[in-house]
């Protein structure tokens, strides 16, 4: 149950979290229709109160953050104010901000471990404190916290439990944040931001600066082409999760899955021109990504037996209520 002391009314709060979606992720936005309403509810109230921590982080006003930017502390200390009112919240002391109610909402409806918030919230000290990458396991673990671990809220709030589920829920976050570093790898580069393994950087003969640099734009455009083939089994590994949710949110996720997965593979199309201007995907792309994914949930209904990778990165295990373990389960790979 939601906790007694929310002081918004949940379809007021969803309300302004889809205002938030609208302004922030087209792409979710059309994939989230496709949710029965209650769990469409839950989905847009969490991205809300991510992308507000996303936007106090960066002192933007795209999310819930109202102070204005003059009045911002420096981003180290917005962190730390963003994880204390976040565990407040999730005690029960969430005062009237909008997007902390909202967390705390979908908290406690749908039992979500603390933890998993306090994760995703390294990831954001990760980027203030402009953390370099010297491995793509480190840059997978980056990709954990931004983006993996909201994929696994998100599984929970439709109703997945079993460490296997989440294990590919938490995949098909870490392929979105591939596909968003190769996307925003110049811009990202301009600002500071390396995510790319200083490894990978070495192997192309590319220093960080040449990121940025247009004269080394076909060498960029290679490094963001090896990111989007090395998103490819993290895709494929959350296809085979569909299987684990029910069909209306198997849809969405499905859907979800074709627009970004396009959205790389457009990346690698293009090469070194995708960087002058930011790819993105039409509505008429979006609306064929709707009858796609309503394929691959039928095709998805019966369980294939189809174990994970053991190559692919394994998410940091906790004790999340309700979870469940097999001896054919993580460690042995589905």
């Amino acid at each position: 149950m939601p906790p007694p002391h929310a002081r918004a009314d949940r379809a007021e709060l969803a309300a302004l979290a889809e205002d938030t979606i609208a302004k922030g992720s087209k792409s979710f936005a059309a994939a989230a229709k496709l949710f029965a309403p209650e769990v469409r509810k839950s989905a847009m109230m969490l991205y809300a109160w991510c992308r507000h921590c996303d936007d106090v982080i960066d002192g933007q006003h795209l999310g819930f953050s109202r102070r204005p930017v003059a009045e911002q502390p420096e981003p180290m200390q917005r962190l730390n104010l963003l994880v204390i009112d976040t565990l407040r919240a999730l005690d029960g002391d969430g005062g009237v901000d909008p997007a902390f109610l909202s967390m705390a909402d979908v908290a406690h409806r749908h039992q979500l471990p603390t933890r998993l918030f306090v994760e995703h919230l390294e990831g954001y000290r990760m980027d203030v404190g402009e953390e370099h990458y010297e491995t793509i396991e480190e840059t997978l673990s980056y990709c954990y916290r931004v983006a993996g671990v909201v994929g696994v809220m998100m599984a929970m709030i439709m109703g997945a439990r079993g460490e296997r589920a989440l294990d590919r829920a938490s995949d098909l976050g870490i392929a979105f944040q591939l596909t968003n570093i190769a996307r925003d790898i110049v811009e990202d580069a301009r600002l500071g931001r390396i995510y790319v393994p200083a490894a990978w950087l070495a192997e192309a003969r590319l220093e960080a600066k040449d990121l940025a640099d247009p004269a080394k734009r076909e060498k960029v455009a290679a490094l963001a082409a090896r990111l989007i083939d090395f998103a490819e089994p993290y895709y494929r590994s959350a296809f085979f999760g569909l299987s684990a949710l029910p069909a209306r949110s198997a849809w969405a996720v499905a859907t979800a899955h074709g627009v970004y997965r396009q959205i790389g593979l457009d990346i690698k199309a293009r090469g070194a021109a995708a960087y002058g201007q930011r790819v993105s995907t039409s509505r008429a792309a979006k609306l064929r990504h709707v009858g796609l994914g309503a394929l691959k949930v039928s095709a998805t209904r019966i369980p294939w037996p189809v174990r994970r990778s053991s190559k692919l990165w394994a998410r940091p295990l906790g004790e999340a209520p309700g979870a469940e373990r097999t001896s054919g389960d993580r460690r042995t790979r589905l």
